[in-house]
């Protein structure tokens, strides 16, 4: 890296609170991959940021600190990656109302940042139709997401010590990585 060249930064989050879970598994080996790639990546915990089920009526009465945080993240940060799994063909309450608090934010905690979205499944869809409902409300926001879903389904063997072991899903990692530490806003 040259002295002008500036070092991007990342935040990484999951959409899942469970013990054990497999996306925490692929958000954790992609903030690996982004820093192998010389980004300074900040790993988040949404447990660390706790706020109620969003309600224009709280929101009114008190708005939690932890959403004035998260949006500042977001608006500080070049990158955001959202690793999430599938409920009920859609995305998980926790991230919708993650979303839904901190994008009542001022400014726009969406405009700054490159987003990257992916999750694991252990359907044959992979994720697919919840990373398109998520990447539907980023963009309704005025999030710029990259075109890589990383999408990963069936997981019962596709992870191999922390690591996808599948060639093809190897390459979608490095493409995303790509893509999220190539891609700009142009200044806009």
């Amino acid at each position: 890296m040259t002295e002008t060249t500036l070092q991007k930064t990342a935040i990484t989050l999951c959409g899942s609170l469970r013990q054990g879970s497999i996306n925490e598994v692929l958000r954790r080996h992609m903030s690996m991959k982004l820093r192998e790639a010389g980004v300074a990546v900040t790993d988040l915990s949404l447990v660390d940021f706790e706020m109620p089920m969003f309600n224009e009526d709280l929101e009114a009465e008190h708005t939690p600190e932890a959403s004035k945080r998260l949006a500042d993240l977001f608006r500080t940060n070049d990158i955001v990656l959202i690793i999430t799994p599938e409920y009920n063909g859609g995305i998980t309450p926790l991230i919708a109302n993650t979303i839904s608090w901190i994008s009542r934010q001022k400014p726009s905690p969406f405009r700054h940042a490159i987003f990257g979205i992916g999750g694991v499944s252990n359907g044959k869809y992979a994720t697919i139709f919840s990373l398109s409902h998520l990447r539907d409300s980023l963009s309704k926001v005025g999030a710029l997401v990259v075109p890589t879903l990383l999408g990963i389904g069936p997981f019962e063997d596709t992870f191999t010590d922390g690591a996808p072991n599948e060639p093809g899903i190897q390459w979608k990692v490095g493409q995303m990585v790509r893509e999220l530490t190539h891609f700009s806003r142009g200044g806009i």
